[in-house]
């Protein structure tokens, strides 16, 4: 069966006001397991309570952190660990949990970790985790689809990916944190969570040199503390409501960014004539008022754009008169909104993991989100679609935007928060199509 609950929008109206954007997800989920590395309490602040960052704490209790919200902050104390691995219910949830397995080996030298779920748009093994484990001395071994992880001393030497991985270089750099030799990251991702999960090591008395650059130098020490630290806004989410405003040729302005985190998704939406304004430091007002034009776009690592915005800017595209191109160089693969895209009158082809959008008007229609981001996508194609849409899979959308209905209507779009609906009975075999696919695909970052 296919989930119950839906959003309701009832599209066709511009977005208009401000919004404030969250801490991001994709950076607190790897923050929270920095409290690992330490017996004294780790304060992150301004948590989203989402679907992931809850699983992520669920597994931090599981092994004996002691986790405490405290309004919008989590505070963490790690005093003593009563187990070193994580359970397959929580772990097969969500990829980034597999990165648990670097702060379990630095704080008890051991780690059980069976193969991590996620979404369902392609495998995405942790192989080079596993070989950058290795080059550093860690014996790995397979035990019944669990990956168990030992040490025999402190952590040293040189690891090169590859391919940048974001999850493997957060994995490294908290499995060498503590420890008295170095280690070098060579190939290590650029992306922005990196360098906020070196700040946080940094400011617990870790020394991490390089986060950012593909070249990264830990110097081990023997003992961290903990303290306070607020998360890095989410780009991924204020690029989602950017879309939206933009699909719906809204006027929005978005307040708590960091404008150098967005400058490739600002630069694809100013080509296509959506207008920008700094307003402060920290707040763009994007204005999709006038005439727009079809763009290609094509998701790559940081700093281009990002793959968890290459499905929402397919909707938005969808909008636009023209002809545009997307791919996908991260994960080829991740196109799992193409066909709901199509139920709402998107005139989409999908050939050689190259997705050409011929843009114009959408309608409202019964959709299913098999996975966090194209949830996004879908969302915003149902805001600028004429009548009423339903998007079913809400617990993927949930994985990510938290208040994601509350924080629309504030911008005045009509979207409710339905339980228990029933479905139609296509939106109903989508949804057990999209389940299906879901469980049988392995995901890991």
């Amino acid at each position: 069966m296919t989930s119950r609950n839906a959003l309701e929008i009832v599209g066709g109206t511009p977005l208009a006001g401000d919004v404030q954007v969250n801490a991001a997800k994709n950076s607190a989920l790897y923050l929270i397991l920095a409290s690992l590395l330490t017996d004294e309490p780790l304060v992150i602040e301004g948590v989203p309570r989402l679907s992931d960052v809850l699983i992520a704490l669920e597994i931090l209790e599981h092994v004996g952190v002691e986790v405490a919200w405290e309004g919008s902050d989590v505070r963490l104390h790690a005093r003593e660990l009563r187990a070193t691995s994580a359970p397959y219910r929580l772990v097969s949830k969500m990829r980034a949990s597999f990165v648990v397995m670097g702060a379990l080996l630095a704080r008890a030298g051991e780690a059980r970790i069976s193969m991590p779920g996620g979404c369902a748009f392609g495998p995405r093994p942790v192989d080079r985790h596993l070989k950058a484990f290795a080059a550093l001395g860690v014996e790995v071994s397979d035990d019944n689809g669990d990956f168990v992880a030992r040490r025999h001393g402190p952590l040293g030497g040189r690891v090169e990916f590859e391919a940048p991985t974001v999850g493997g270089t957060q994995n490294v750099l908290l499995a060498t944190a503590l420890g008295g030799r170095d280690v070098e990251i060579e190939n290590a991702a650029l992306e922005p969570e990196i360098a906020d999960l070196a700040d946080l090591l940094n400011h617990m008395g870790a020394r991490i040199e390089g986060a950012g650059t593909p070249f990264i130098r830990v110097q081990g020490v023997e003992r961290l503390g903990g303290g306070r630290f607020r998360p890095i806004p989410d780009r991924i989410e204020a690029g989602t409501f950017m879309l939206a405003a933009a699909a719906t040729r809204g006027d929005v302005t978005l307040r708590g960014i960091r404008p150098e985190h967005l400058g490739a998704v600002r630069d694809r939406l100013a080509e296509a004539g959506v207008r920008f304004v700094d307003v402060a430091r920290d707040a763009w007002r994007v204005d999709a008022t006038g005439e727009l034009s079809a763009v290609d776009v094509t998701a790559v690592e940081y700093p281009g754009v990002p793959t968890d915005l290459q499905a929402p800017f397919g909707a938005f595209l969808a909008t636009v008169p023209g002809v545009s191109v997307v791919r996908d160089r991260v994960y080829p693969d991740r196109f799992t909104h193409v066909a709901e895209l199509q139920r709402m009158g998107a005139r989409l082809e999908l050939a050689e993991r190259t997705l050409v959008v011929r843009g114009g008007p959408l309608h409202g229609a019964e959709v299913h989100a098999a996975d966090l981001r194209a949830g996004g996508a879908l969302v915003v194609a149902a805001l600028a679609a004429e009548g009423r849409t339903r998007v079913f899979g809400l617990e993927s959308i949930d994985r990510g935007y938290e208040r994601f209905a509350e924080r629309l209507s504030g911008l005045g779009a009509s979207v409710a928060r339905l339980s228990s609906v029933d479905p139609s009975p296509v939106a109903e075999a989508v949804g057990v199509a999209a389940d299906a696919s879901a469980a049988t695909v392995p995901a890991a970052g």
